[in-house]
């Protein structure tokens, strides 16, 4: 069992959802992405999410865009967010997932890039702009090293598709929950709802359906789980905590903490028995 579903399992028994917290790394330097992940983890999250800034990140809104332009100018490489992923791993053991556009992977080719990926304690790889049926040496170098493919569904999936990209995906599948970029929302639509409990039907007992887009507020949260998500991923809301605290980073590392607390504790009460 690796290290991800070892996660999910254990949180499944304590009656919790997963809490995927996404930061850009390098955002707003190198050296405070260590820092926020400790705030992170600190404050609960279960499973931490780094993204690779890249030039022309087409699944992310305003907020994660700005990220990525701040990590770009710092300096921010491929080779170093995975330096940053070997200290927070040595720091804390968590899992560790990197989200990466194909290009990334191309330039730095597949053996290459996920062969230090799993040196540096990388235990999941989202690329998003990868579809399932063009990825079938992506999956063989990830399954040769040990890293888990994490793919995406999303609310134009047809069922036939679903249960397809469900033999493809490892680890989790990320379930896209709305049409359109990342970003907070201050709620989430009703088929954003039924998207989980029609998803979540096919997924129970087989993969565990982490979704994301979106979810900003605990409420959100409470409302996905009780759909039947067994996690959440939570970005720009991080995200804008990060931005809006640049010019004094000091009190962001406090921020994210309170923030992800009360999203840790909503994963623990919107949950129903197996």
């Amino acid at each position: 069992m690796t290290i991800i579903e070892e996660t999910f399992r254990a949180l499944r028994e304590r009656k919790e959802a997963a809490l995927i917290a996404y930061v850009t790394a390098g955002d707003p330097s190198l050296e405070y992405t260590p820092r926020i992940a400790d705030a992170l983890i600190e404050g609960g999250a279960d499973i931490v999410e780094l993204g690779i800034p890249f030039s022309d990140p087409i699944a992310d809104g305003k907020t994660i865009q700005a990220a990525a332009v701040r990590a770009l100018n710092a300096g921010t490489t491929p080779p170093l967010v995975l330096k940053i992923a070997e200290r927070i791993k040595n720091k804390h053991g968590v899992p560790i997932i990197v989200l990466t556009y194909y290009n990334i992977l191309y330039n730095c080719g597949l053996e290459g890039f996920l062969g230090l990926a799993k040196k540096s304690g990388v235990d999941g790889v989202v690329v998003p702009d990868l579809p399932f049926e063009e990825a079938e040496d992506y999956r063989k170098v990830a399954g040769e090293v040990g890293i888990e493919t994490v793919f995406l569904a999303a609310p134009s999936t047809t069922k036939e598709r679903l249960l397809e990209i469900m033999r493809y995906t490892s680890g989790f599948l990320y379930l896209v929950s709305l049409f359109g970029v990342t970003g907070e929302r201050s709620s989430l639509p009703d088929s954003a709802i039924r998207l989980v409990r029609e998803f979540s039907a096919y997924t129970k007992g087989v993969i565990p359906l982490a979704v994301g887009f979106g979810i900003s507020r605990p409420e959100q949260i409470r409302e996905l789980t009780a759909a039947g998500a067994d996690g959440v991923i939570v970005g720009s809301a991080f995200v804008r905590v990060i931005e809006q605290n640049c010019a004094s980073f000091a009190g962001a590392t406090d921020k994210l903490t309170r923030m992800t607390r009360r999203f840790k504790m909503a994963t623990c009460q919107g949950n129903k028995p197996d």
